[in-house]
């Protein structure tokens, strides 16, 4: 087993990787090292929670002399606000002996406080796609001396939509550059980007999306609606010893309200949320009472499901069933990092039972069910979703559909007006028998007179 003793790397770093406490290195850290010290283009392929952020920021900070210069050498970019945080925190550990500098840019913050930071100058640049790239029109931004980029999690910005300022910041880019992809999946978008930028680039891979991490158990339930969820969730996290630090995983925004709100009558201040309509302070603020034992319920969609380092967490739960089995992958993979223990729950109602099943497939593997307590009341209310549409026949207040198509095509007296070039020309004109010119404010005065 290696060690980062074997690691070709100056001994400031070696002291901020003591100072953390890191040991030894993990799969992905150690095949990564000497590809990226090597300079050849590389694509990573692994799910969340195997150490990525520390697999490409160790050799390139072994590669980054000292400079004066002050554009950026380094690009890295993410998907997330909440993610650019957090790398910029982690290369500030990584670099705590060094010179380095790293700056973050993200959206939903002021863009002039940024083009001043800019100004400072910055080695590392690490910043979410629409924001450097509205940097970029600008020219609060050059990019010619960008000597390395790295793009992390690029299925999920592809899934963004940030496609378009993906491919234009890299045809901005010096053609001569070093190329590093991490990716949990490997599309057929993400392969179009490889091939499209990437010069011969070695994959390097290490725990597959779709392959469970043997610490993390999962069990699941069958619940019939949204309102049954939440009296089972309810119920499950009155033990606040073993469900200490809780993630709540959600379909969308609205579901996400709906569940803080249900939650709040019980929980209270021990519950938080995230999701996209939150301004980012708001979600910086839950993230760090999350994540330093504040609250112990964090709600939240899958903006939280990618890259976010939160430690100790003890239960992911999945209140909605995800759409797409790797979704669940990156949910679950939020608990039992480095190598702890981490537990998983599933919720699915029978609408879901065929994503719930996609997942089982994705895995190769069947959740085990645990039937739902006795006591756990089965709701009767039910989500604007969950209520059946009711169809009103024979309704005597209603149109027919033969006789709205009947006459529709039949202009309205309203609608038979025509352009008569306004007041102007059908008033003033007939009046004064020529126009009112402004060139000659008397004209129609002394021609009264006449």
């Amino acid at each position: 087993m290696l060690s980062f003793d074997d690691f070709k790397i100056s001994n400031l770093l070696r002291n901020a990787i003591s100072d953390l406490g890191y040991k030894k290195p993990r799969p992905i850290q150690s095949k990564s090292f000497p590809v990226i010290l090597s300079g050849k283009d590389m694509v990573g392929i692994a799910q969340t929670g195997t150490g990525k952020t520390f697999a490409y920021m160790l050799p390139i900070l072994q590669m980054l002399p000292f400079s004066k210069e002050k554009h950026p050498r380094v690009l890295v970019l993410v998907p997330t606000r909440e993610l650019v945080v957090q790398v910029v925190a982690e290369v500030e550990k990584f670099g705590k002996y060094s010179s380095i500098k790293v700056l973050g840019i993200y959206g939903g913050t002021n863009m002039n406080r940024q083009k001043e930071a800019l100004t400072e100058g910055a080695d590392i640049i690490v910043a979410t796609p629409g924001r450097l790239y509205d940097l970029i029109l600008t020219r609060a931004l050059k990019l010619k001396t960008i000597k390395k980029l790295v793009i992390d999690e690029v299925d999920v910005m592809l899934d963004l939509g940030f496609r378009f300022q993906l491919t234009n910041i890299m045809d901005l880019l010096p053609k001569r550059r070093q190329n590093i992809m991490f990716s949990a999946t490997m599309t057929s978008n993400v392969d179009k980007l490889i091939n499209e930028y990437f010069i011969g680039p070695v994959k390097v891979t290490v725990a597959l999306s779709g392959t469970p991490l043997d610490n993390i158990s999962q069990t699941c339930y069958s619940v019939p609606n949204f309102y049954t969820k939440v009296n089972l969730l309810v119920d499950i996290l009155r033990n606040n010893e073993l469900y200490n630090k809780v993630l709540v995983f959600v379909s969308n925004k609205k579901s996400a309200d709906r569940l803080f709100n249900a939650l709040d009558e019980f929980y209270g201040s021990e519950t938080c949320i995230i999701h996209s309509n939150k301004t980012q302070n708001y979600r910086l603020r839950s993230i760090k009472q999350f994540d330093e034992g504040k609250n112990r319920i964090l709600v939240t969609t899958d903006v939280m499901a990618r890259g976010l380092d939160l430690d100790k967490i003890s239960h992911v739960i999945n209140f909605d069933t995800p759409q797409y089995p790797e979704n669940y992958m990156h949910r679950i993979g939020r608990t039992g990092r480095a190598e702890e223990k981490g537990a998983s729950l599933l919720f699915f109602t029978e609408n879901e039972k065929q994503y719930k099943e996609g997942i089982e497939d994705l895995m190769n593997i069947k959740i085990p069910e645990i039937v739902l307590p006795d006591h756990i009341e089965i709701a009767t209310r039910l989500t604007p979703a969950e209520t059946p549409k009711i169809i009103e026949l024979n309704n005597p207040t209603k149109r027919n559909s033969s006789e709205e198509g009947s006459d529709f095509h039949v202009k309205k007296d309203k609608n038979k007006r025509t352009n008569q070039g306004g007041s102007y020309k059908r008033i003033i004109e007939k009046k004064y028998k020529k126009a009112k010119t402004k060139g000659d404010k008397n004209y129609n005065k002394r021609n009264k007179r006449k």
